[in-house]
C-alpha cells in the first residue's frame, strides 16, 4: 500500500522504481486565464479540460458576482461562459478569494471595469500577501480602489468607473499576475495601455501564457523585443471560442520527480515541450540530475537513473518558481548540493515557502542555508523518519509526500490542502503503486 490516511494526514510507504503513465487535469493557470478573457468577449465559449481545483472555482464564483453566467458541465469537464461583451452586469458585489493569489489580482484588475462597488477579501493569509504595485497601477489608469484596511494588502473596495488608459511603470514586481491582471482588461480601456517594467520579474513565463491566451480570443499584445514593454490597443474585443485546456504542468512536475527519486519512468500524457506553461522546463533540469527525457505525441516522460546516480544542481527557478518544492524533494535523493536560485516571490505565496522548505528539510535531516532569494540543499546520509508540516499550502504537501517514496516513516500533515490546485492528487499518486 502506497498511501495510507491517517486521520487529515497521509503516510507514504517506499516503493521500488514506478512506472505509470498519468492524465492530470487542466492547467489553474490557463484555466484562471480563459475565464477572464472569456467573460469580457462577445458571445458563448467553452472551455474544455478545465482545473476545478479550489483556485479555479473561487475565480468562477468571482466571475458569478460581478454578475457573468458560467455554467460547470462537470461530465465534460468543461466551463461554458456567457461573455458580457466588456460590460460588468453586477453594480455590487462581494468577492471571496479564498487563498487564491490569481484570483484577487485578476478580479481586482477586471472590477475596475464595472460601475458599482465591488468588495474583494481572502484569508488570512491573502490580507498578508501583497498587492500595493497593482493598484497603484491600475490607480494610474484611472480606476478608483483603495484599501479596507492595512495599505498595500486587502481587502480592498473598486468603485468601478472604467480604465482611461495610458502608461504604468512597474519596478521589479513581485508577481507576474500583476501584469498579466492588466494585460487581460486593457482592451476594455478607454485609450491604449503601455505596462513598462524595470528591474527583475519574477516567473516571465506566465506573462507569455497570459498573451498567447488573449491571442488565441482574437486579442493582440504587442511586446518588446527586451520584454519589459508591452501595449495593449484599446478597442480590441475577445471573440468567443471552445477552446481545450492544457494538463496543468505544474501537478506534471510532481510525477517527473516520482520517476527521477525512484529509478523509474512516468509519463504525463497531453503535455509536450510547446506547452503554453513554463514549468514544462523542469523536465530539463531533472535531465541536468541525471534522468533521461522521453518525448512522443502524445506524452512527456521522464526516465529515473539507477539509485545513486542522482546529481545535485545549480538551477535559477526564477521562471517557475512553483518548481522549488519539487525540486527540493527530489534534492534529498541527489549525490551532492542543490542550489535552488532566483525564487525571492516565494515568500509571499501561501506560506513564506523558502523558511518553511528550509524547517522541513532540516526535519528531515538535511543541511540548509538560506538567503532572501535562494536555498541550497545538502542531502543527509539517510532521510529521517518525520511528521512534515505543511503551512496549509499545497504545494508543501503534494512534494514532500514525494520524499516519502524512498524513506520509511514519512507522514505529510493536512492532505486536504491538495484542493487548492488538485484536488485529486492522491488518487493520482496511486497510480505509481508498482
Amino acid at each position: 500500500m502506497l498511501i495510507e490516511h491517517v486521520g487529515d494526514d497521509v503516510k507514504i510507504h517506499p516503493v521500488g522504481p514506478v512506472n505509470a503513465s498519468v492524465r492530470l487535469p487542466g492547467s489553474k493557470s490557463l484555466t484562471n486565464r480563459y475565464l477572464l478573457c472569456a467573460a469580457l468577449a462577445d458571445g458563448v465559449s467553452t472551455l474544455r479540460g478545465i482545473s476545478l481545483s479550489d483556485d479555479a472555482i473561487r475565480m468562477l464564483e468571482g466571475l458569478r458576482a460581478l454578475g457573468i453566467s458560467v455554467e460547470v458541465l462537470n461530465d465534460d469537464e468543461a466551463f461554458v461562459v456567457h461573455g458580457c461583451r466588456g460590460l460588468i452586469p453586477s453594480t455590487d458585489a462581494e468577492i471571496d478569494v479564498g487563498h487564491a493569489g490569481a484570483p484577487m489580482r485578476f478580479l481586482t484588475a477586471l472590477a475596475c471595469l464595472g460601475r458599482g462597488q465591488y468588495h474583494l477579501d481572502g484569508s488570512p493569509r491573502m490580507r498578508e500577501r501583497p498587492i500595493g504595485q497593482l493598484v497603484g497601477a491600475l490607480q494610474q489608469l484611472g480606476a478608483a480602489l483603495g484599501y479596507n484596511e492595512a495599505d498595500g494588502f486587502p481587502p480592498l473596495t473598486v468603485a468601478g468607473r472604467g480604465l482611461m488608459g495610458g502608461e504604468v511603470t512597474f519596478d521589479s514586481p513581485p508577481s507576474s499576475q500583476y501584469i498579466s491582471a492588466l494585460l487581460m482588461v486593457a482592451p476594455y480601456a478607454a485609450n491604449d495601455v503601455l505596462i513598462q517594467i524595470n528591474g527583475a520579474v519574477a516567473s516571465r513565463p506566465y506573462i507569455d501564457m497570459t498573451i498567447e491566451v488573449m491571442h488565441s480570443l482574437g486579442v493582440e499584445v504587442l511586446p518588446s523585443e527586451t520584454g519589459r514593454r508591452y501595449v495593449a490597443p484599446s478597442t480590441q474585443r475577445y471573440r468567443a471560442g471552445e477552446i481545450n485546456i492544457e494538463p496543468d504542468a505544474s501537478a506534471a512536475t510532481y510525477f517527473w520527480a516520482a520517476a527521477a527519486i525512484t529509478g523509474g519512468n512516468v509519463r504525463v500524457k497531453g503535455l509536450s515541450r510547446e506547452s503554453l506553461q513554463g514549468d514544462v522546463g523542469i523536465i530539463d533540469v531533472l535531465a541536468r540530475m541525471g534522468c533521461g527525457i522521453e518525448e512522443e505525441n502524445e506524452y512527456l516522460g521522464i526516465q529515473g537513473p539507477p539509485p545513486g546516480r542522482l546529481k545535485g544542481a545549480d538551477v535559477d527557478l526564477n521562471a517557475m518558481p512553483d518548481a522549488a518544492q519539487t525540486l527540493a524533494a527530489v534534492a534529498l535523493y541527489a549525490t551532492g548540493p542543490t542550489h535552488i536560485r532566483g525564487v525571492a516571490n516565494l515568500r509571499i505565496k501561501e506560506t513564506d515557502r523558502l523558511s518553511a522548505l528550509e524547517s522541513e528539510l532540516m526535519r528531515l535531516g538535511a543541511t540548509v542555508e538560506m538567503s532572501e532569494d535562494s536555498l541550497t540543499i545538502i542531502p543527509p546520509a539517510r532521510i529521517k523518519p518525520a511528521v512534515i508540516e505543511t503551512y496549509d499550502d499545497h504545494r508543501m504537501v503534494m512534494s514532500f509526500a514525494l520524499v516519502g517514496l524512498g524513506a520509511d516513516g514519512i507522514v505529510v500533515k493536512n492532505a486536504d490542502c491538495v484542493s487548492k490546485s488538485f484536488p485529486n492528487y492522491f488518487e493520482t499518486f496511486a497510480e505509481l503503486e508498482p
